[in-house]
């Protein structure tokens, strides 16, 4: 089935995210004492909860969103990827990434793709909207839909065939797979320190967007179709308040 897709139906997309504010001491009493609470599992009891803050960023209780990177494939004569990434502050980028998908990737044929997405990334879109009392575009709405009806889908649970518990990294799929490695910069556990210490956000954006090439090739690659060429990318990034 997943051959029948068209790939110009599809809007593959990444985020990064990084802890709300840049430090543990920032947060107030109450949400020092809720991350405690909300760690403890992750990190035992020899780490304390400070100690623990760099981690906050995959929670979406206590992160951010910093970046919303997308691609898709456009037909004209030729076929090329194109790239456009939502940036800056959280509350215009989720509103410019809102209008995205409200007014080109709308229709029930639409779908949304990403590594991982349906743990991740969709989900800590969704929440993230919700604090900040943005209403829910269509794709991200799963309440009384059907599992079949929900527009998402995700490569790292293509790669699992009903493996539930199987985890497998972008990197390690793309080495695996022949296509060019997306961490060719920075990975993950760095882009908290690029954004609050080296203030950097263009360089989290290429990496972001590179996630996204990768994702691509990871569903062309599972199409059985040829790896894009980079000569058939293109970037169209703007600010993320813009339209």
């Amino acid at each position: 089935m997943l051959s029948k897709i068209a790939l110009e139906n599809i809007l593959f997309l990444d985020i990064e995210t990084v802890p709300e504010v840049s430090s543990y001491e920032k947060l107030s009493p109450v949400m020092q004492e809720l991350y405690a609470a909300k760690t403890q599992y992750q990190r035992g009891e020899e780490v304390m909860a400070e100690d623990f803050y760099y981690k906050a960023g995959i929670w979406a209780e206590f992160g951010k969103i910093i970046c919303i990177s997308v691609g898709y494939f456009y037909k004209t004569e030729t076929v090329t990827f194109r790239l456009k990434s939502f940036y800056g502050e959280e509350v215009e980028l989720l509103t410019a990434f809102k209008l995205m998908l409200e007014t080109h990737f709308r229709e029930p044929h639409h779908i949304l793709c990403a590594h991982n997405g349906k743990e991740f990334d969709f989900p800590y879109i969704a929440r993230r909207m919700i604090i900040h009392q943005i209403s829910l575009p269509e794709k991200l709405q799963l309440f009384g839909k059907k599992p079949w009806e929900i527009a998402h889908l995700d490569t790292m649970e293509l790669w699992k065939f009903g493996d539930y518990k199987h985890y497998t990294s972008l990197k390690l799929l793309t080495t695996l797979l022949g296509i060019p490695s997306p961490k060719e910069d920075i990975d993950g556990s760095q882009v908290a320190q690029v954004y609050y210490k080296e203030q950097d956000l263009m360089r989290i954006v290429r990496y972001c967007e590179a996630d996204v090439i990768a994702i691509a090739q990871l569903l062309l690659r599972f199409q059985n179709k040829p790896i894009l060429a980079s000569s058939s990318i293109i970037s169209v990034t703007e600010m993320g308040n813009r339209n």
